[in-house]
């Protein structure tokens, strides 16, 4: 099968925390003979902050940021797919590159949306009533979402969807994997993730709390968007991380913390990249607590769980290397074993023999 893609960007993790997820998924999918091409415009100053050349598993077709760009790229897209999937998020003529995608249906192809920030889309579209998905949605074979769970699911199809299930982040075991101690980034508690609106409250109560709680311990924040955020003098702040430096990031910390965005936390069952990655790579992870956490690891044992900031002290607090390493021993086991990339393209490719048996049988 001959996919076309479009979302935010694959070569580039720069503002782009979708990179990963893409990244993992897509080769996975390659691996088992599709053939993909990812479409993704020149915005945001992704192109020169590429953290991976264009790989051998997809061709990647950047296109102009600007309305002919898109229009050009979306008529060579369906010229030679069997399928076009248009992400939510690609950052640049998002609702004319839904609305265009949806009419392709009338033309036969097989369309489908891919929500990689379900629960904030969802909350989108109850506010607005006028919003532009409600009128795309009921047009794709398939919606296919990041995270979410059975309330996702059961919300877009109130919106229409033929079909919706998600496909989960995922670990893929090439790029993520142990790795040495690197000294600046040692720390006790590291946390990674861009600076969003819907995200800072949440940082400030688990993770910059905490460091003003605990003056003697070492914190260090990484991810764009942070240089001019103040923070207590235990903190550092290192900035954009590329991909290929995250294992020693999640490796070199006694534990690293992961916080979901208000939206995610709020419907659960949206673990994000952050959680596959560390775990992929044996670190000691600390999450705020969501609903479906034990569906992906078990709290205790394979990941730490704080209702707020008081907990992260205390379990930072109780926390000794060994058993740091044995929480992230048993977490690198369970993802290693059921949450791989290989494993969500299988899933994909079930889901989609689905859709076009389906739709032969309504031919």
């Amino acid at each position: 099968m001959k996919i076309a893609f479009f979302g935010s960007s694959l070569v580039s993790s720069y503002w782009n925390g979708a990179a990963t997820y893409y990244r993992g998924l897509l080769k996975a999918l390659a691996a088992l003979g599709q053939e993909i091409t990812f479409y993704e415009p020149d915005a945001f100053e992704r192109q020169q902050h590429r953290d991976i050349p264009d790989p051998d598993w997809a061709r990647v077709a950047v296109y102009p940021a600007t309305d002919d760009g898109w229009r050009r790229a979306l008529e060579e897209a369906a010229r030679e797919a069997d399928l076009v999937a248009k992400a939510s998020g690609v950052g640049v003529f998002d609702e004319e590159l839904d609305l265009a995608v949806s009419e392709l249906a009338h033309t036969g192809l097989m369309t489908a949306y891919w929500d990689v920030d379900a629960p904030a889309t969802l909350e989108s579209m109850t506010i607005d009533p006028l919003h532009h998905l409600h009128r795309t949605i009921p047009r794709h074979d398939l919606v296919l979402t990041y995270g979410g769970g059975d309330q996702v699911v059961e919300r877009y199809r109130r919106f229409g969807a033929r079909q919706c299930v998600p496909i989960y982040n995922a670990a893929d075991p090439q790029t993520h994997h142990p790795a040495p101690r690197r000294n600046d980034y040692a720390c006790d508690l590291s946390f990674l993730g861009n600076r969003l609106p819907d995200r800072e409250a949440r940082v400030e109560e688990f993770f910059l709390a905490p460091a003003r709680m605990l003056p003697g311990r070492k914190f260090l924040l990484g991810g764009a968007g942070w240089n001019d955020k103040p923070v207590p003098a235990n903190v550092t702040i290192a900035g954009h991380v590329g991909s290929g430096e995250h294992n020693a990031f999640f490796c070199s910390g006694l534990a690293t913390l992961n916080i979901n965005r208000d939206s995610m936390a709020k419907i659960g069952f949206s673990p994000p990249t952050r959680i596959f990655e560390a775990a992929a790579a044996g670190a000691c992870i600390i999450t705020d607590a969501w609903d479906g956490i034990d569906d992906f690891l078990k709290p205790g044992t394979e990941i730490l769980v704080a209702r707020d900031s008081r907990d992260v002290v205390e379990l930072l607090e109780g926390l000794r290397p060994e058993q740091a390493k044995r929480v992230g021993e048993a977490a690198r086991r369970r993802i290693l074993d059921q949450h791989t990339y290989i494993q969500r393209a299988r899933q994909v490719m079930q889901v989609l023999n689905l859709a076009i048996s389906s739709r032969e049988a309504a031919e």
